[in-house]
């Protein structure tokens, strides 16, 4: 942790909330203006509620190929992907973001699942030259919002801006080595900053120097909800099928073999899950909690995992598990409050996505 970061993050007025072993901020202020800063201009994060793991070895590739859902080994350097590793039976043991370089491979991963990432494919290393080795660089920042590009320039002197999502760049910041890989966790522009810990502090004043608002993670839980983004934790975890949670760009369907591959085309092939997850809008003002049973016509069919007041739609809008007849566009249910039912409808996500010129 970058003691230099926690420092400034205090002075700026922020406020803590505890995020894996972290201490991340929670808000700056009124997370409204935070908001506003990510959709209308640049805002800048504390990036570690993201983990990194470095996979090296001659075998990496093979190994990890075998291991994940999506096609790793047609990856060049500088290249990413999204991806998921499964349990055998087909459940989500964490989705994550993979990026190539030259002789190992980065697994970034939410940080609550980084030990639960290694710790279950090590279980599969026998014969095979990998091995998850100690890395000098972390997530430090991430900088989101249509004027990102112009804060990455103004830092580094450089823009990625025409490389595809998760490729990624080497850049230097006052003589330390980074990496940028272009990622968003809010469907604005981003970048992810990934480099030495030491080096945060002063990264995070020279974005805001740039023009960067500072963001906390309230106002990231409404942005990143609004661009459909589910998340560990709170939409998925190891009892859910990576069907339900709609992580279809995660999915190879050509690679052949890895773990948990045969639920995945079986489902597939039957065309669909008993449940899914889907978007909802919900009447009213009051946010419904996580957990927040669905009903019709009196019986349960389904339970809310994520909601928020979206100041992009002007209403309480919530990711939720709906059972396959209710999971359409247009199906109507109550969201079972304390003062009683509240209306809430199916609609397509995301609920928000840019508008690109």
């Amino acid at each position: 942790m970058s003691l230099q970061l926690e420092s400034i993050e205090r002075s700026s007025g922020a406020t803590f909330a505890a995020v894996g072993d972290h201490q991340l901020p929670r808000c700056f202020g009124d997370p409204r203006d935070e908001w506003a800063a990510v959709r209308k201009g640049c805002g800048v994060l504390d990036a570690r509620f993201r983990g990194l793991l470095r996979l090296t070895g001659g075998d990496r590739v093979t190994f990890l190929q075998g291991m994940v859902s999506n096609d790793v080994a047609r990856l060049r350097d500088g290249q990413g992907t999204y991806a998921s590793l499964l349990t055998q039976q087909g459940k989500v043991v964490s989705d994550m973001r993979i990026y190539v370089l030259p002789d190992e491979l980065w697994l970034d991963v939410p940080v609550c699942r980084t030990v639960a990432v290694r710790e279950s494919l090590e279980r599969y290393i026998v014969a095979d030259d990998a091995e998850f080795t100690p890395s000098e660089f972390e997530a430090l920042i991430a900088i989101e919002g249509p004027l990102a590009a112009r804060t990455l320039l103004g830092v580094t002197g450089q823009t990625v801006e025409e490389l595809p999502e998760f490729a990624h760049r080497a850049v230097s910041f006052n003589g330390k080595p980074l990496r940028v890989v272009v990622t968003s966790h809010t469907g604005e522009i981003g970048f992810l900053f990934v480099g030495p810990p030491d080096v945060a502090g002063q990264l995070w004043e020279h974005c805001c120097a740039a023009g960067a608002q500072p963001v906390g993670m309230e106002a990231l839980d409404t942005l990143r909800i609004e661009a459909g983004i589910p998340w560990y934790g709170p939409d998925m975890d190891e009892s859910t099928l990576v069907g339900e949670v709609g992580l279809e760009h995660a999915i190879s369907y050509q690679k052949g073999c890895y773990l948990g591959q045969e639920v995945v085309e079986r489902v597939a092939a039957r065309g669909h899950v008993n449940r899914k997850l889907v978007g909802l809008t919900c009447a009213g003002q009051l946010v419904p909690p996580p957990g927040t049973k669905l009903t019709r016509e009196g019986k349960e069919v389904g339970g809310i995992t994520s909601a928020t007041w979206s100041p992009a739609r002007t209403s309480v809008l919530a990711l939720a598990y709906a059972r396959r007849e209710c999971s359409e566009p247009g199906a109507e249910m109550q969201a079972m409050l304390d003062g009683g039912g509240v209306a809430a409808q199916v609609v397509p996500l995301p609920f928000y996505s840019r508008s690109v010129s």
